[in-house]
């Protein structure tokens, strides 16, 4: 079993900046892509931000240039630093890792999402 512990949500003006971490533990052998997702009230859950192990990055047309995520492979963590924070970017902030669990010739992963972290931008 793998588990996903995420933590930095919180309140913040607009304007402002949080930094979300999230690290996975459990049966790894290795994880591959990493991302964020952020659910709204009465939204769908929509990806913010990916990251491959190699480093590669994809983000929500939304957040460039705002949002970066990161990881630390050797700790099994992923973040995402958010800057000029808005309004509309609250929501529940959610970690999803793409886990081989198993090791072996042929690869399997499985997804496994955080619990959830609040963010809230208001003044």
């Amino acid at each position: 079993q793998v588990q996903l512990v995420e933590s930095g949500g919180g309140l913040v003006q607009p304007g402002g900046s949080l930094r979300l971490s999230c690290t996975a533990s459990g049966s790894i052998v290795s994880i591959y892509t990493m991302g964020w997702y952020r659910q709204a009230p009465g939204n769908q859950r929509d990806l913010v931000a990916s990251i491959t192990r190699g480093g590669s990055t994809n983000y929500a047309d939304s957040v460039k240039g705002r949002f970066t995520i990161s990881r630390d492979n050797a700790k099994n963590t992923v973040y995402l630093q958010m800057n000029s924070l808005k309004p509309e970017d609250t929501a529940v902030y959610y970690c999803l890792a793409e886990v081989q669990t198993q090791p072996g010739v042929v690869v399997t992963t499985y997804d496994y999402w955080g619990q959830g972290t609040q963010v809230t931008v208001s003044t």
